[in-house]
């Protein structure tokens, strides 16, 4: 098996507020990984004490533990049991129903010598490559598919979509947000590579159209995840005018987890 792991913040001197793990269980059977992507907190505040990057340590932390320890509990009720524990360990300092109490997008997935199990939540990616070199794109296409009329403004969002029906939705405080999440099971026979990506990474196909998913893992499988990750930073300044990043932020942290069978 091989297993890469790269995150990079989109500015050095902030703290990444992305999270990834490769978990391989003591048995040698099956193993684990975890990707979450903090939601940047506006600048007047999220009604919490602490800051994204606490919030997707304690979360992806957990999860990391569960998805190993748990073998037999599906995907979304460790999603549930970590957002639970997550939001009891700062209940009683922080308002946990601020519309931007810390938050993040989630991606899990778990394979034994049966099966992988997935679970995508708001706008990270996970690539999966059959046998035959078929790449499919696991997504929670709901941001994506709001009318740009939606998103206009932070306080818009906040108010009439973020974790809100008809909406879009990421793990914050509430634990039923799990039942939210795209799942699915697919035979371990059918799936030869997995490649997990934040959306600073997918940039690269659903911004820059450098190529299509097949495309990315195939670069992620050929030259690792720090190359994908670096044409996306060398696209970032050549967008000099901002024509295709346009409101976006200029570098955004970037994280890519790759495992292959």
């Amino acid at each position: 098996m091989r297993t890469e792991l790269v995150s990079e913040p989109g500015d050095a001197a902030l703290p990444n507020e992305d999270f990834a793990s490769i978990g391989l269980p003591a048995s040698g059977q099956g193993g684990s990984l975890v990707l979450l992507d903090g939601v940047t907190p506006p600048r007047d505040g999220t009604g919490c004490r602490h800051s994204v990057p606490w919030f997707t340590a304690r979360l992806g932390g957990a999860l990391a533990e569960l998805t190993v320890s748990l073998q037999n509990v599906p995907l979304g009720d460790l999603l549930s049991r970590a957002v639970s524990r997550t939001a009891g360990a700062h209940a009683k300092t922080c308002d946990l129903s601020h519309p931007r109490t810390p938050q993040a997008t989630v991606v899990l997935a778990r394979w034994s010598p049966e099966s992988v199990e997935y679970l995508v939540l708001s706008d990270s990616a996970l690539l999966v490559e059959s046998p035959g070199g078929t790449v499919t794109a696991l997504l929670d296409d709901r941001l994506a598919r709001l009318p740009r009329s939606a998103l206009a403004t932070d306080a818009l969002v906040d108010s009439t979509v973020r974790n809100k029906e008809g909406g879009f939705f990421t793990a914050a405080a509430d634990p039923s947000v799990a039942v939210r999440a795209v799942t699915g099971t697919l035979p371990r026979a059918e799936v030869r590579a997995l490649a997990a990506l934040t959306d600073g990474a997918t940039r690269w196909v659903e911004r820059f159209r450098e190529g299509d998913w097949a495309d990315c893992l195939a670069l992620v499988r050929k030259e690792g995840p720090q190359a994908l990750v670096d044409r996306v930073r060398a696209l970032e300044r050549a967008d000099t005018d901002r024509v295709l990043l346009g409101r976006s932020k200029t570098h955004d942290d970037a994280t890519v987890v790759y495992v292959e069978f």
